[in-house]
């Protein structure tokens, strides 16, 4: 066995079993790991071998076997059936809500380990988690044990493989455990928050709030401190309706963008009593908003409640009564010892997210992908106040705390529906400042959106009229939710029933089959068929051919589109009518309340309303869509039709319709309501030449559709790009070329030593270069992770790279946005090629009207703005960024910081400079860097 290094990050109660003298003894099983360098598998008696794939799978169909990872196994040996004793699993019932990176190294750090030194040594660390596991389940420190041995029972029933190992070292408890539905806390009702109060922050406050947060001795940023004072203006009382305050903050990397506007976000709360709204793009700045909010606040008030709210959409949280009927024989086979494992984290988790919170995202792949989102509220489905678990309900708690919070950190997304349909407008935001600001027009883009599609109005029907005949489930239509209102009012039944009998016209199951055998069934269907059959004879893009899905603009539409579109609007009217009547009857219900009527049920009708007035806005949206086809174009909209496919498999019809302009809804629904909004980000205004460098911020903000003046403010980065980082543009790798590309990309690898982010504008050519590189690099000890390659979430690939300093990781080109990982494990981004826009009908459209090429060119600086600001994170980072692009046009140099070198080289030269590091601190056997062709 070779050396290994000790690591003590591990768990409170595992500290100081990294002793030699007390490592915990390995269970005598079989243990196998595969990788792309090869696998070795480890017998009970301890003996380590390299064995053939043929070997390693009929070890493991021979035995019950110790694995890390199961599919990522299973996928390395190309045997998909592959089952045994994966410690995930057990780790994640041993320790619920805890973070563990799926890897060898990861695990071990978790546990206490020695961190194995090569694949060969990775068996034997298997055998000793196993051990450690165990061991846990023995301490009387074990912090999880409540809830163990009856999970562990039923987890038997179930055949889960591990169960049969644990249950002779989980202890009977003394008296019987409750169950999780028993002991989870009920939310109590508090009274509406009063407003805000109205204050003026000055200068000096504003500053001692930041010197406060950011603690004695910190560095004193100037460049902060005005950033801070900036954000300051957005609380200041507003002057006049409709007119928000309104500030654009550009605060290049190492601004310290993050407590800028905490601080006065935090002093406005305490002097106001009101409540600011941070809204971000992705998860992991949520995660270090909720982190860095603690300089602010405590973790709890004197009264229990949190003054600081991670908020997200419906479809994140635990649906407890999903998970019940998960439980109670709703799911089947591995699904339901997935809901087992559920519900042990259910017991210890933080909020009930499931998805970037303590819920450890590679739960759901050592399963099925539909497992996690079926315990969540994904249609809609909610019965609110009906629930048995309603008082109990992780997406009620988050609602309640955070009316009453301080700082409520949430995304883009869910800021601009909570103000378009929030169920309660008082307690819509009023304070908003809007983190990673440039992805603000790609959200608005999305939420003002309508799309008619097959998926959407069969969720639609399922919603109407509950399942169809052998679903399974618990989900209930219109008459079983309302029974009790159905049964007292004879206008509402009739409602209901009117409205049931014209959800026989949606698509119902086998749409998408009947519309292949051209046998559509209903005026919806019959619409979706005609949509099909143009849109594939109207195709010019080749994507047919290619497997890709297929659009058409919806002009000059044949005659059988537009008679079918006129049926269809009158079938969705026929369904909309009555919806309009049931909310009518609702209201005059909650108006006169019968005597039966309690608070419960009080509330139970407010979430009807609430979820009919969506639907009933759903179904106008989708008739006014179809109204336009055949007429005069509207010039605020884009509208197309498109057969969604992948791999040339269809998996949906559609008609969209899009705004030319999305932030005029933004402006309207959000902006102006609102009295003080903030947008920052470090790619906010464009890198350009041109003098009004602010222009496209403008636009893209909602800015121009409100009737103020912004502030405009831009704090330039501190640090030093021209000695920190090089921009390398490789020449001699022909487009095209895909054995050079891999090429290219393997020797970057293995010049850099790994810590190297990949991105592609392709996923064919991201899987073929992977397959052509991953075994030849692990064999070096440089392994190569790949998006939508390996069977990780990206969030745990993000965690598995940022873990190990000699990974590296492929992905598509928005997998820029996921990666935030400061220091040594990334010091390399490469990119395949310029990310230029793909030319659909939506954006051919913007391009007309937003100035053809250049609309072209600020995407694409954005693109590469944000891709080079993935690899100086801190002042101490250091690194290349590198296009395999010889065609890269010099116009759009302007991306990086003013500053960064700049040079056009081969790939040999490249990869010299990659050896020697930035500033000529690398290798040792890099006597002198070879000089390219230096950019103006």
């Amino acid at each position: 066995m070779q050396a290994c290094v000790y690591n003590r990050g591990a768990l409170p109660h595992l500290r100081g079993v990294t002793s030699p003298d007390t490592l915990p003894d390995p269970l005598p099983l079989p243990a196998l790991h595969a990788s792309h360098g090869g696998h070795w598998l480890r017998a009970a008696d301890g003996r380590t071998n390299a064995v053939s794939k043929g070997d390693a799978i009929m070890a493991a169909a021979d035995t019950p076997v110790l694995m890390l990872n199961a599919p990522l196994v299973a996928s390395r040996l190309g045997y998909p059936d592959l089952s045994g004793l994966d410690l995930l699993e057990a780790f994640a019932f041993i320790h619920p809500a805890r973070f563990c990176v799926p890897t060898p190294r990861g695990l071990a750090e978790a546990l206490g380990l020695p961190v194995p030194d090569s694949d060969a040594a990775v068996p034997e660390m298997l055998q000793r988690a196993a051990g450690a596991l165990i061991a846990a389940c023995g301490d009387p420190a074990w912090p999880e044990r409540e809830g163990a041995w009856s999970a562990v029972q039923s987890l038997e029933r179930l055949r889960w493989p591990w169960a049969q190992v644990l249950r002779a070292h989980i202890a009977k408890p003394d008296r019987a455990e409750r169950w999780l539905f028993a002991k989870l806390p009920e939310w109590e009702e508090t009274g509406e928050r009063p407003a805000p109060r109205q204050v003026e922050l000055t200068d000096p406050a504003v500053e001692a709030q930041l010197a406060r947060l950011t603690g004695a001795g910190a560095e004193q940023r100037d460049g902060q401190r005005a950033y801070a004072k900036d954000a300051a203006r957005i609380f200041a009382p507003r002057l006049r309706e409709g007119r928000p305050h309104l500030a654009l903050a550009q605060a290049g990397t190492g601004i310290g963008k993050t407590l800028g506007y905490l601080a006065p976000a935090s002093l406005w709360a305490e002097q106001s009593g009101g409540t600011v709204w941070v809204s971000t793009f992705t998860k992991n700045l949520q995660r270090q908003l909720r982190s860095e909010s603690r300089r602010a606040w405590p973790a709890k008030r004197a009264d229990g409640s949190p003054p600081v709210v991670v908020r997200k959409g419906r479809e994140n949280y635990l649906c407890l009564l999903n998970l019940e009927d998960a439980l109670q024989g709703g799911f089947a086979g591995r699904a339901a010892i997935l809901a087992q494992l559920v519900a042990r984290w259910g017991a210890y988790t933080r909020d009930g997210d499931m998805v970037g919170g303590d819920l450890p995202g590679w739960l759901g792949t050592l399963f099925r992908k539909r497992g996690i989102a079926a315990l969540t509220d994904q249609r809609g489905e909610c019965i609110y106040a009906g629930c048995p678990h309603y008082r109990k309900c992780f997406i009620e708690r988050a609602a309640r705390d955070s009316a009453q919070a301080d700082l409520v950190i949430a995304n883009h997304a869910l800021v601009m529906v909570n103000a378009a349909r929030a169920r309660d407008p008082n307690q819509r935001p009023t304070r908003l400042i809007f983190d990673e600001g440039h992805h603000v027009f790609d959200a608005a883009d999305s939420t003002f959106a309508a799309t008619l599609s097959g998926q959407e109005t069969i969720e639609l029907r399922r919603w109407i009229m509950g399942p169809e005949k052998e679903s399974r489930g618990r989900r209930r239509g219109l008459s079983a939710r309302l029974a009790d209102i159905a049964s007292y009012d004879d206008a509402g039944a009739e409602a209901i029933a009117a409205a049931c009998k014209a959800g026989q016209l949606l698509p119902s199951d086998g749409w998408l089959q009947r519309l292949g055998e051209n046998a559509p069934f209903g005026p919806v269907e019959a619409l979706l068929a005609a949509v099909r059959t143009a849109t594939y004879a109207r195709d010019e893009s080749g994507g047919i051919d290619a497997g890709y899905g297929i659009e058409t603009e919806a002009a000059g539409l044949p005659g059988d589109v537009i008679e079918a579109a006129s049926n269809a609007a009158e079938a969705l009217a026929s369904i909309r009518v009555p919806l309009i009547r049931l909310g009518g009857r609702l209201e005059a219900i909650l108006a006169d309340p019968p005597d039966w009527l309690d608070a419960q049920g009080r509330a139970r009708i407010e979430g009807a309303r609430f979820a009919l007035a969506w639907r009933i806005d759903l179904l106008a949206a989708w008739e006014a869509l179809l109204a336009r086809l055949g007429g005069p174009a509207d010039p605020d909209f884009v509208d197309w039709l498109a057969v969604d496919r992948s791999d040339a498999r269809e998996f949906d019809v559609a008609i969209h319709r899009r705004w030319l302009d999305p932030m005029k809804p933004f402006a309207r629904v959000v902006l102006e309501p609102a009295h003080g909004v903030m947008l920052t980000s470090a790619t906010l205004t464009d890198r350009t030449s041109s003098d009004d460098v602010w222009a496209s911020a403008i636009q893209r903000s909602g800015a121009a559709h409100v009737e103020v003046a912004p502030l405009l403010s831009a704090a330039i980065s501190p640090f030093d790009y021209a000695g920190r980082a090089e921009v390398l543009i490789v020449t001699d790798i022909a487009k095209g070329d895909l054995p050079a590309l891999a090429g290219a990309y393997a020797r970057i690898i293995e010049a850099s030593g790994g810590g190297v982010l990949g991105l592609f504008t392709a996923i064919r050519r991201l899987r073929a270069v992977h397959g052509r590189i991953a075994d030849r690099l692990a064999r070096a000890g440089l392994p190569v992770y790949a998006q939508h390659v390996d069977p990780i979430d990206t969030g745990t690939l993000v965690d598995i790279f940022r873990d190990d300093p000699h990974a590296s990781l492929i992905g598509t080109d928005a997998l820029r946005d996921g990666v935030d990982v400061p220091g040594h494990s990334l010091r390399c981004v490469v990119l395949e090629q310029v990310p230029w826009p793909r030319p659909d009908i939506l954006h051919k459209a913007r391009r007309l009207a937003g100035g053809g090429s250049q609309y072209d060119d600020r995407i694409i600086r954005a693109k590469l703005a944000q891709a080079f600001g993935r690899l100086i994170r801190s002042k101490d980072d250091a690194g290349h960024f590198i296009m395999l692009s010889p065609a890269f046009p010099s116009r759009l140099l302007s991306a990086f910081p003013p500053g960064t070198p700049v040079l056009r080289v081969t790939l040999d030269q490249a990869l010299q400079r990659v050896r020697a590091g930035v500033g000529g601190a690398g290798s040792p056997d890099v006597s002198s860097p070879a000089q390219g062709a230096m950019l103006p």
